[in-house]
């Protein structure tokens, strides 16, 4: 059994020590809310916050994880910086499709947790998850409106 902290709850969870994280997250514990986009940590859907910094959990093995905090999409909003992220998300209505946007909203959180007045460099920096719709403009707009 391995013990992981998600969300501010602690879990036991069978699994080999192999297992990437992400599978771990949504198919044993049904939090889907962070998605499997590429499998090679290149396009950040699945971007959840390791004590918090953005990370991309198709990539951590469980063994690596430790007693890191793993914050998912389930849970950002609990998070004050995390909250005004979503409200500008939310209020510039960044999202088209959506599939990638709650590893935006992580990626974008783990920025402004880090650095609160981002420049146009941090920000470009940071977002490097990738968006089938283009909607790059929204999401750089929405980061600079929680930011204000």
């Amino acid at each position: 059994m391995i013990q992981l902290t998600i969300n501010a709850r602690r879990y036991a969870v069978e699994a080999e020590p192999d297992t990437p994280l992400l599978f771990v997250l949504r198919d044993s514990l049904g939090l889907t809310g962070t998605k499997y986009g590429c499998g090679i940590g290149q396009c950040g859907a699945c971007t959840v916050l390791l004590d918090g910094a953005a990370t991309r959990s198709c990539q951590i093995p469980l063994e690596s994880v430790g007693t890191q905090a793993i914050t998912t999409i389930e849970a950002i909003e609990q998070d004050p910086v995390g909250a005004k992220v979503v409200a500008a998300w939310v209020g510039i209505e960044v999202p088209q499709c959506g599939y990638c946007q709650s590893g935006q909203v992580m990626a974008a959180t783990s920025l402004l947790k880090q650095t609160p007045k981002p420049s146009e460099a941090d920000i470009a920096g940071a977002m490097t998850n990738l968006c089938r719709c283009g909607t790059y403009n929204a999401i750089a707009a929405a980061v600079r409106q929680a930011a204000a």
